[in-house]
């Protein structure tokens, strides 16, 4: 299917029309030409904005999961400890790519449905385990819930933990981040979620510490952050720049500081709520547990006995809605709304839970 009429898929999310327009521009080198690195600026001072940190950011080409990668495999070496704060299927996924290139990872683990609330036993896993990074998922989408950064942050300064890496690819742009202030040191962000472009780009912020540990390990991979340190400086970068995916990612950025941040924030906010309390008017549980926190980008809902999922998105997508569907343990038991982005909007919403109510009417 080439466009959903109503599409509420978290990621990769509709692309308006002026982002999608940057591609259409015929570039040179971004390897020869100056204006390539006055974009790289222009784009890094704004996502520096979004995320709340003075720190260097990274843009790479490929979507999210680059980063994740490129973290990794950038500041830890085979033996490290590796604690993963786990509450869904991304937090656990920290764990088995930890494991894959040699470091001993261990998991705080919660119920999928849950959010990081005991901080008691974060901090006695970290004097006990004593690792070199602590990782953690911002927003967990497949979960619809948002955990606390800084509370983490804060465990992590006070007992002296090297580094803190955050997964924030479906919380930057659509709710407030503040990476210096929380302590993160590998921010990671992508094009396709709340910023609204194509899957094409990925970034992270990069704290001194973590740059520090980055020349210490000299990883030499495609996806090594080693080759950024000077690449802006130099004019100088590893591969050769994609450059329409930047412009699109810096268009993209515009559209949030023209509507301003605070703004583009309440309104995800809004959405979000409207979008929960027509679930739950049509009797549609809501996967996360009493007390967790819900996460204004995505809501997850279980899917009603009396239906698969299978026959209910096949009655949504008749009537032109898409939703997401879930992934391992939860594929098939919990479906997503992703209202982020372009699609945080109340008539893009209202639209679609008419269509979900009559559905399951049927």
């Amino acid at each position: 299917m080439k466009k959903y009429l109503i599409p509420l898929v978290p990621g990769p999310v509709s692309v308006p029309a002026e982002v999608l327009g940057e591609a259409t521009v015929d570039y040179g080198s971004g390897l020869l030409e100056p204006e390539y690195l006055a974009i790289y600026k222009e784009c890094e001072s704004m996502l520096q904005t979004l995320m709340g940190t003075r720190s260097r950011v990274v843009i790479q080409t490929g979507e999210g999961m680059l980063a994740l990668w490129t973290a990794l495999k950038s500041v830890l070496k085979p033996g490290d400890n590796v604690l993963v704060i786990s509450t869904g299927l991304f937090g656990e996924g920290f764990a088995a790519m930890a494991e894959s290139i040699g470091c001993r990872p261990r998991i705080i683990a919660h119920e999928f449905d849950e959010t990081v609330r005991d901080f008691e036993r974060v901090e006695r896993a970290i004097i006990e385990f004593r690792p070199k990074m602590i990782t953690l998922v911002h927003c967990e989408t497949p979960s619809g819930t948002l955990n606390p950064v800084k509370e983490i942050g804060e465990l992590k300064t006070r007992h002296g933990v090297p580094l803190l890496c955050v997964d924030m690819i479906s919380s930057i742009g659509g709710v407030p981040v503040e990476v210096d202030a929380w302590g993160v040191d590998l921010a990671l962000g992508a094009s396709q979620k709340c910023l609204s472009a194509p899957a094409s780009t990925s970034f992270l912020a990069v704290s001194e510490e973590a740059w520090r540990r980055v020349q210490s390990v000299a990883y030499a991979g495609y996806e090594a952050l080693l080759p950024f340190r000077e690449a802006l400086d130099a004019g100088d970068f590893p591969y050769t720049p994609y450059w329409q995916g930047l412009a699109q990612l810096t268009r993209a950025c515009k559209l949030i500081m023209q509507e301003g941040m605070e703004n583009c924030f309440a309104r995800h906010r809004s959405v979000a709520r409207y979008c929960r309390d027509r679930l739950e008017q049509m009797n549609v549980k809501l996967f996360p547990a009493p007390g967790a926190t819900c996460s204004p980008t995505v809501t997850a809902a279980r899917v009603p006995g009396h239906i698969s999922w299978e026959k209910l998105d096949a009655r949504l997508r008749a009537r032109g809605v898409v939703l997401g569907n879930n992934f391992g343990t939860l594929a098939g038991k919990v479906f997503r709304v992703g209202h982020m982005g372009t699609q945080a909007r109340l008539e893009t919403v209202t639209a679609a839970m008419d269509i979900l109510e009559t559905a399951l009417r049927e």
